[in-house]
């Protein structure tokens, strides 16, 4: 696999054009990001090993399948994050889950950590890094060296949209982190925002603008 995978089901893609629409109220948004969470999450989690397992239908004993080893961990990168958490435990519920608070400075648009907290056993987890846009690479990158810090070994990261630039950065700081994106747009401008994108997903998704 390329560590660059477009998420270009149709489904996520008709439902990614709505979330981009300027006129889409918050609720809505919400649920559509979610729902496009969701389907990614099959996507990205399509090669988990499986195990053979012996179990009773009503009718006979059988020999079915379900995952190995330990159980996927999510990790949100706050706030907005959360926002496509939610759609990816819909698929996992029983993931464990991660939190890094991370801010970008508006002035040198770098990231400041104010908050982390992940599972003790983290080394022994699939990782899922998830943020709804990749801009300047800069916090994702951050993010996932933090994770790598407390003993995170595998590692993917998943967004809505990315921008070049911040593939560039990602993908050159973190060479063995496979990223999901749904869409690659033009490129950033020079507030650091993705063109066409959507906007700010965290006062999207929670009316804070």
């Amino acid at each position: 696999m390329s560590q660059i995978t477009v998420l270009d089901h149709p489904l996520i893609q008709h439902k990614l054009t709505l979330l981009r629409q300027k006129e889409t109220p918050v609720a809505d948004f919400r649920r559509i990001a979610r729902e496009i969470s969701l389907l990614a999450c099959y996507e990205l989690t399509r090669d988990l090993p499986l195990e053979d397992v012996t179990i009773e239908t009503p009718l006979e004993a059988m020999t079915g399948r379900h995952i190995s080893g330990k159980k996927l961990c999510l990790v949100s990168i706050l706030r907005a994050g959360n926002g496509i958490l939610e759609g990816m435990l819909d698929a996992v519920p029983n993931a464990r889950v991660g939190h890094i608070g991370l801010y970008r400075d508006p002035t040198t648009l770098q990231p400041v950590e104010y908050y982390m907290k992940v599972p003790e056993d983290i080394s022994e987890r699939l990782v899922i890094v998830v943020d709804p846009m990749l801009a300047t690479g800069h916090s994702a990158a951050a993010a996932i060296s933090r994770l790598k810090a407390a003993g995170a070994s595998q590692l993917r990261f998943v967004c809505l949209i990315s921008a070049p630039e911040g593939l560039k950065v990602l993908t050159e700081a973190h060479p063995d982190v496979e990223v999901f994106t749904c869409a690659v747009d033009r490129q950033l401008d020079d507030h650091g925002y993705i063109r066409p994108g959507l906007g700010d997903a965290g006062d999207r998704l929670f009316g804070t603008k």
